[in-house]
């Protein structure tokens, strides 16, 4: 999947030839790539693949999930002119779009960090871009929620208006859906959270509830039903998750780690 998509994305950009190739022969080049502010990086992975598709030669001095600082020198790439300077936006932007997720979702991370509460992501993702980016949010410090509707069953409110009896809805789908496939209801409401402790579901999702009602749903669970897990989402922001974690809940999901971070600055330079 990795190799696919670093084709796909220089492919984008070369379209039938990179014409700059077309006017001097190649001669050995360096190039460093530099930051211009700080952050956390990530896209180590998939640049690593570029290089090897490319025959170039990355020297790291940086992994991913490891923070940076402006200045610093993240890698230098040795290899062909004409490898180089192709590949310069399509390393760059993977670089780019990458860390940006990855620094946002690091400050997410520290936040809640003391609380002990897993930051989860979403499948609010750029469509056909879902890998790449909860891959960065990964180095982020963010653990993946599911990846697709085949991951776990996920009953939210618009599924719920299609459900006569929750119980027995729950009930029929163990028999047909993976073992290891978890079950979890989405509840804007305490009465709907309650309903879906007693139809037996894996996890329970407290969707735009006030932190004051999710504290009420955490106690609830935790007198009657200890073994379900808790997850907190809808409208969680830096400056709120801090009010979410301090909660009881097991785990809170949010958005705004891809769908908000702001890209960061780096740079290629020959060298």
């Amino acid at each position: 999947m990795i190799k696919q998509f670093v084709q796909e994305a220089l492919a984008e950009d070369v379209g039938r030839g990179d014409l700059y190739a077309l006017v001097e022969p190649s001669v050995a080049t360096k190039a460093d790539i530099i930051a211009k502010c700080d952050g956390v990086f990530a896209g180590a992975l998939y640049i690593d693949e570029l290089a090897k598709q490319e025959d170039l030669e990355i020297v790291w001095g940086i992994k991913d999930g490891e923070s940076f600082k402006v200045g610093d020198v993240l890698a230098i790439i040795k290899g062909s002119s004409h490898a180089v300077l192709r590949t310069e936006r399509t390393i760059l932007d993977m670089a780019l779009h990458a860390s940006s997720i990855a620094t946002l979702t690091r400050k997410y991370a520290e936040i809640i960090e003391p609380y002990g509460v897993k930051l989860l992501d979403t499948r609010k993702t750029r469509p056909l871009l879902r890998v790449f980016e909860k891959y960065a949010t990964r180095c982020g410090g963010a653990t993946n929620h599911r990846m697709g509707l085949d991951d776990s069953l996920m009953i939210k409110d618009t599924h719920l208006k299609t459900i006569q009896n929750l119980k027995e809805y729950i009930e029929k789908a163990r028999k047909v859906i993976p073992f290891t496939a978890k079950i979890e209801v989405e509840a804007e409401t305490f009465s709907i959270s309650k309903m879906a402790f007693e139809a037996d579901a894996d996890i329970v999702m407290c969707d735009n509830m006030t932190p004051d009602e999710v504290r009420e749903v955490v106690a609830y669970r935790d007198a009657n039903y200890p073994h379900i897990l808790l997850e907190a989402s809808g409208n969680i922001s830096l400056e709120t998750i801090e009010s979410y974690a301090k909660t009881g809940v097991d785990a809170i999901s949010s958005g705004s780690l891809i769908h908000q971070a702001s890209w960061i600055d780096l740079s290629m330079k020959i060298s």
